[in-house]
């Protein structure tokens, strides 16, 4: 569940709109917790400790101290001519070594039209080539990217750059419906009279310069010619110049929270954050390891999100995979298309996105044969949809069932033929974490995999804690989880108040989530802690209904949300979208559950939608959703 230790010694408000981080700074933050040393701890310390729902992950890989710039030219030197990005609706294809050209060219366009080191730059448009090279680009410069969610309206859009002082902006002029250039002038009605980079706007004063991707327009800069300005060797030598003074702990991305829970708050992510945990998620997946099948990913996920920024861009960058954008905006087809023309092994997706690639039509025709994982993250994945994505890839030479793999994750003898283990992998994590802090491993039994996201991630903290007192809760108990470690964001970008809400002076990230922790490590995620329904006093967990009502033959997809009411406080209600072709009654729906689950948790509404208020990134929004159903109840 990505919704994604912040290391901090000195106060609580960080990154002021002005304020360039030193490094000496930084680095005195992470002498509040010491990193833990692979002396002390080996793969075990994965268990609990105590009886209590605390763990650490091992520490036998390494901590890199590098800057994305540095990895980008490390992989470039060790994989040249392997293959890096494949932009299929552009029709582009780029190896490292082509990649890190054009990298070193945008970055350096970018210092040559007067951006520096600490200024912050929006991202504002589709999954697209542009996307990508400006996301290496700034992170070269030591610019700081704004992740700018490409459905933003006016005043979303001037709500974001006002906040973290946006000095340039990139977007292209339009995409399908959405004007993004019409979008702006809306708020800097001077730009059409602006002279390129140079734009005083009154409403955004700290804005100048805006870049088109693809079509000359006024008062803008066009992305070709950024690039071009920057392949000489006089602005590439200003460019190494600028590298030098880089650190891994510098700001480097504010990636805006989704909104499923309010107004978007900056998390801002160092390179520190962003590094490390791709590489930890890379290993955790076996990119690092030689396969006959050469691994590719397929990312149907909006790069504007951290599952598309790292798990996608980042993770090919450090494991030296190619990466595959299936499309401009998740398009189920689009994506079964990739992974059959690209052989792709690694297919990255939110549980909304997986049901609706499994349920495209003539699915069966589609040649998956090279898939090996799937990794399911965004939000809660109920059990009977990861044994669907597991059931559904198995396609004609696909081998998916658990007892044919031994407990190293080895086919067993006299098996090896044509057989293909296919897993899915079951990740949880926050914007605020870079974002992934649990994942299953390939080989865990598909059980382990179905009911819970896995066990910590190396070098991470996680421990339970009851909401009220504080005190770390037994194992099997609910609580909130709490994550430390070097994956907690920087703080929310010029938002002291909400940063210290969020996490505490003992540097432990409070991630409104409630879970449990088993003897082995596993995590499981209850839900919310602002979801959780209080109904006449019992305290009901949404994500157990869902798992619950998941199982119904005809449910396709349910979500459930506490509505008022004046005698319970709350009730529970469920938004059912049925399968294709099924029909069924709220009455039908109460019935299945009579006998199955404690009477007070049996749905008091069932209502049948056709979606769900969705972010860009395929999360659903359960306080709208919420609030269409009191609208819809007439509560």
């Amino acid at each position: 569940m990505l919704r994604v230790w912040r290391l901090c010694t000195g106060p609580r408000g960080v990154l002021g709109t002005r304020t360039v981080l030193s490094r000496g700074w930084q680095e005195a933050r992470f002498r509040g917790v010491r990193p833990l040393s692979s002396r002390e701890v080996d793969h075990t310390a994965t268990l609990p400790i105590g009886g209590l729902s605390y763990v650490r992950g091992c520490t036998e890989s390494r901590l890199i101290y590098k800057t994305v710039g540095q990895c980008l030219a490390a992989t470039a030197q060790r994989f040249p001519n392997q293959e890096a990005l494949v932009v299929l609706h552009e029709d582009i294809r780029l190896t490292f070594a082509q990649l890190k050209e054009e990298v070193d060219k945008a970055a350096s366009g970018l210092l040559s039209i007067g951006l520096c080191k600490g200024d912050r730059l929006g991202m504002w448009g589709p999954n697209s080539y542009a996307w990508v090279l400006i996301q290496l680009a700034t992170a070269q410069a030591g610019i700081i990217l704004v992740s700018v969610n490409p459905a933003y309206q006016a005043m979303e859009l001037e709500y974001t750059l006002r906040k973290v002082g946006c000095k340039a902006l990139v977007f292209p002029k339009q995409f399908k419906t959405q004007q993004f250039y019409n979008i702006l002038k809306q708020i800097c009605p001077e730009l059409e009279k602006a002279q390129p980079g140079a734009l005083k706007c009154q409403r955004l004063p700290d804005l100048t310069t805006l870049i088109s991707v693809d079509t000359p327009l006024p008062g803008t800069l066009l992305l070709e010619d950024v690039v071009a300005a920057g392949n000489s060797e006089q602005r590439l030598a200003q460019l190494r110049h600028t590298e030098q003074f880089l650190s891994c702990y510098d700001p480097i991305n504010i990636q805006f929270t989704s909104g499923t829970t309010g107004s978007p708050k900056g998390a801002t992510l160092s390179h520190y954050n962003i590094v490390n945990n791709s590489n930890f998620l890379g290993k955790r997946l076996k990119l690092n390891l030689k396969t006959p099948e050469k691994p590719k990913i397929i990312l149907p996920a909006p790069l504007y999100h951290c599952l598309g920024s790292v798990g996608g861009t980042m993770v090919s960058v450090l494991h030296g995979v190619p990466f595959v954008l299936s499309s401009p905006v998740f398009n189920g087809k689009k994506a079964l298309e990739a992974i059959s023309r690209e052989r792709g092994t690694f297919l990255y997706g939110t549980p909304t996105m997986f049901v609706d690639i499994l349920n495209q039509p003539n699915f069966s025709s589609y040649d998956i044969s090279a898939m090996r994982a799937g990794v399911v993250a965004g939000s809660p994945a109920p059990p009977d949809l990861v044994k669907e994505v597991i059931n559904k890839l198995n396609a004609k030479d696909l081998v998916l069932q658990d007892e044919e793999v031994d407990q190293r994750g080895q086919q067993p003898p006299g098996q090896l033929g044509h057989l293909v283990v296919v897993q899915v992998e079951i990740g949880y994590g926050t914007t605020e974490n870079s974002p992934v802090t649990f994942t299953s491993f390939p080989d865990d039994p598909l059980e382990e995999r179905a009911h819970s996201v896995g066990k910590v991630m190396p070098h991470t903290e996680a421990k339970i804690v009851n909401m009220k007192t504080g005190a770390t809760v037994e194992l099997n108990t609910p609580g909130e989880l709490c994550i430390r470690g070097y994956c907690v964001m920087m703080g929310y970008w010029n938002d002291p108040q909400k940063t210290e809400e969020v996490i505490g002076l003992d540097n432990w990230y409070r991630t409104g989530d409630t879970a449990t922790m088993d003897e082995q490590g596993l995590c499981r995620i209850v839900g919310r802690s602002k979801d959780m329904i209080i109904r006449g006093g019992e305290n009901i967990y949404p994500a157990e209904l869902e798992n619950f009502l998941h199982t119904h033959p005809q449910v396709q997809e349910v979500q459930v949300v506490g509505v008022k009411d004046n005698r319970m406080g709350e009730e529970i209600c469920a938004c059912i979208r049925l399968k294709t072709g099924e029909e069924a009654t709220p009455e039908e729906i109460k019935a299945f559950c009579k006998g199955k689950i404690s009477h007070f948790k049996i749905p008091r509404y069932v209502v049948f939608v056709t979606d769900y208020p969705l972010t860009i990134s395929g999360k659903i929004q359960k306080f709208k959703l919420q609030k269409q159903m009191e609208q819809h109840l007439n509560l």
